[in-house]
This record gives C-alpha cells, structure tokens and sequence, in this order.
C-alpha cells in the first residue's frame, strides 16, 4: 500500500443489532450492507458503551469506556480538553472530514447555519457539515434555524410544517410531506458525497457519515412508506403493545434502515466511479440500539439487548472476506482500530482495542474478555461525576450482569434478557462475572 487507506465511517443513529440483512425472521431490505458483509468481517456481538448518543459518540471520539468518557448522559458536552482519534488522524496528514448528527456538544443547541462552530476544529476535523438530530433540530428552531438543515428547510418553505410534525408525531406512523431530496438522511447524504469530492485524492481521507435515522420519530417519506406497508415483522417480545401499531413502527422503522442502504449506495457508487473504494476502509456501525416496543419499550437507554447490541461490518483493503466473528468488540474499539491503519504508532486510548489483528486473520479471536455498557442519571447539569441513579451491565460469551442503582443485581444468559438467573445457573453466572465486576467496579456483594 502506497499509503494510509481511507476510512470512511457510515454511522446511523439508532440502529439495534439483529435488524440486518440475512436474518429470516426480519425482512429488512440493505442490499449494500449486506454486501459489505460478504466483503469484509461481520461481528456478531458488539455492544455500545452506553446507548445514549451524547455518552456513546464521546466513548467512540476518546476511545474509553463509559465511565472515562466524562459525558455521563445528554446533558453535557464533549470535554474539549480530552484527546479524539480525530485529532490523532489528523496529525498523520488525513484529512478529517463529518456530516450528519454528531452529539459531541447536544446540549448547545447551536451547530451553524452552514454547519460549522470552532469546537469542530478543536475536535480534530479539517471540515464538517455537523447537523442537529431529529428533535434538537425542531426545539432548536421555534425562534429560527440553529442548524444546516433546519436552515435549508425554511429557505425551501418546509420549516414551520416540520417543527409542527415532529413536535407532535410521538410514535405516529403516517408519512411526512416532505419531499424526498429534502429528507434529512437524504440532503446529508448528499453533503457527504460533496464532501469526497472536495477531497484532495492524493492524500488519505476520512468521513464520517452520521445519519439521523433510523432513530424516531418514525417519519418516513410517502414513496419509502409505500413499500413497506403490507411487510409484517416479529411482534415486539413481552409487550401489550396494539399488534398493529407496532407493526406500524416495525414497518416505518424498516423503510428508514433501507433509505440509508440506498443513500450508502450513492456513497459507495461515488467510490467506485472515483477508483476510491479499494484503498478505503469502509465501517458500518451505530450508536446504541432501539428497544422497538420489545419489554413495553421504546428508544434505548435500557441494559437489554435491543438497547446494546449494535451493528459493526469492516471491509476493506486486507480485511478477510465473508467472516463472521463472535469476537467481544465494543463501539469504542473503532478509534485503536483507525489508528492502527493511520500508522499512528503513539495512539494510546484508555479502552480501546484495535481490531486490525482480527480483521486480516479470521482465526483470531480478538483480545476482549468482558464486554460494559453503562448509563447514569446526574444529581444536576453543572457535575458530571455527581451520578445518581443508573445501571452497569458486564457480559463475558456467555452470562450478562446488571447492577441496579448499586443494589440490585440481575444475572442473565447473555443472549437473553427474559429470565433472569436464579439457583445453581444463577452461582454460575455469579462464579464467572463477579470478579470481574469487583476488578472494574470496586468490592461489593453481586
């Protein structure tokens, strides 16, 4: 390789981990990251740090575990002062460019008219078209646009109709009139696309492409609707939920996941039209899950699997093809993995883990032995170690643990969340994940 490859980073918001191409029971239609997974490595049991999207994209910029992220939820910003992987690219001479929802500083409610605040460049990108995501952008823009998009749409006539409709859509299903070029994943799409060809293809780039859906609202377009509305879907597990309602936001949910296949196509049609997308690293990952009624629930925040598990595909130059790994991967490993294809030998995150080893040798197992996630409340919006009520969930292969609020303790398999352990299964769990538990979290009875 004459150079660092490319890296380009397709990152939904919302996205759970078992709604992909191949699975029987769940006909979503991803045709291009279904190929992506023939071509590159399929990790089956990733988990998001914490599955909030402020605390979630912190974890995955520093590459560090919830607890050393220091953005214990929503309410606060990215610490300026706490190194990224960004800025780590950007020293090996990348060309550091985002756009879409990046939640690095949420509780600002400013991003730019174009896009663009200093902290961006602080950050470590050397462009950015950052937007608001779907509910910050229309609270945001009662008293005009405090974003990209929200610009855009009152230059277009469709500001006040889209503040009106997502202030009181909630889990309402029906189509919104926006027209198709104008949908947000759409018109960032097509910012990203601009972006690459903004690039100079002499020197190694890397994009982030930060999709608004298919996080709810479940506003979907009339003509992506269409296509889904005779589709039918597992019924939510352990739910009172109306069957047809859900089915409803099933469906919905469904066409947001294949408009973002579709949008990923022109990327990657871009790429190959370009003779890019050999000497890229293309990574498809999201966020945090979405409960999607499952438990009587819905969004995330929660420790079961819906909640946790995300999606993680790599395909690329030297990564094997086709493989699909059961290695203990977590979100934030994707900053040690970066810079390990950057060259930047000094790159040290706090809990990350490059997962170069095992993308170029399927028979690796990968260095992971326990899996965390966590998520807290804040006694206010001035400390951010002032934790309060919260869970910590830690899984090896094969049991869960979840600690409630310091008290309550819950033992599972780890690949189901309706029974929870008890008797001799139970000690199994407890013989097996408490001390490691104690070692990460302190001396307690669990």
């Amino acid at each position: 390789m004459d150079r660092q490859p490319n890296i380009l980073l397709l990152f939904p918001d919302e996205h759970r981990g078992d709604w992909i191409p191949g699975k029987e029971d769940i006909p979503v239609k991803m045709p291009n990251l279904a190929n992506l997974m023939k071509q590159g490595v399929h990790f089956t049991r990733a988990v998001t740090p914490s599955p909030l999207c402020a605390p979630a994209r912190a974890c995955l910029a520093a590459g560090c575990d919830y607890f050393s992220c220091q953005v214990p939820n929503n309410g606060f910003n990215y610490l300026l002062s706490k190194p990224t992987f960004y800025q780590k690219l950007r020293e090996a001479g990348y060309q550091v460019g985002g756009v879409g929802k990046f939640d690095l500083h949420k509780p600002t409610l400013y991003w730019g008219a174009d896009g663009w605040i200093d902290d961006l460049g602080t950050l470590g990108f050397t462009t950015a078209v950052d937007n608001a995501g779907k509910i910050d952008a229309v609270v945001s823009a009662k008293e005009g646009p405090k974003d990209p998009y929200m610009t855009c749409l009152q230059k277009e006539g469709w500001m006040e109709y889209h503040i009106d409709d997502l202030l009181n859509r909630k889990l309402k299903t029906h189509p919104t009139k926006l027209p198709d070029e104008l949908y947000c994943d759409n018109w960032l799409t097509k910012n990203g696309i601009d972006m690459l060809k903004q690039f100079d293809k002499e020197r190694p780039w890397f994009l982030q492409v930060n999709f608004t859906g298919p996080h709810p609202p479940f506003d979907v377009t009339k003509e992506m609707k269409e296509r889904w509305e005779t589709v039918r879907f597992p019924e939510p597990i352990c739910s009172t939920e109306d069957p047809e309602e859900a089915q409803a936001i099933r469906q919905n949910y469904a066409a947001m996941l294949e408009n973002i296949d579709q949008r990923i196509g022109d990327i990657l049609s871009y790429l190959e039209e370009t003779g890019q997308r050999d000497h890229t690293l293309i990574v498809y990952a999201s966020d945090h899950g979405e409960m999607l009624g499952d438990f009587d629930r819905h969004g995330k925040g929660r420790p079961e699997i819906p909640s946790i598990h995300i999606p993680f595909i790599i395909a690329g130059p030297g990564v094997e093809k086709g493989i699909v790994s059961e290695a203990l991967v977590e979100l934030q490993d994707l900053a040690a993995t970066f810079c390990d294809y950057a060259g930047v030998a000094d790159a040290e995150f706090e809990d990350s883990i490059s997962l170069r080893e095992v993308l170029c040798d399927s028979s690796k197992k990968g260095k992971r032995k326990i899996q965390k996630s966590a998520l807290f409340k804040t006694k206010d919006k001035t400390d951010r170690t002032a934790l309060e009520s919260g869970w910590i969930c830690i899984q090896d292969e094969t049991y869960k643990l979840v600690e409630w609020n310091k008290e309550e303790y819950r033992y599972y398999y780890r690949q189901d969340d309706q029974v929870i352990l008890t008797g001799e299964e139970m000690e199994k769990a407890k013989q097996a994940l408490q001390p490691l538990f104690i070692s990460q979290y302190g001396q307690r009875e669990c």
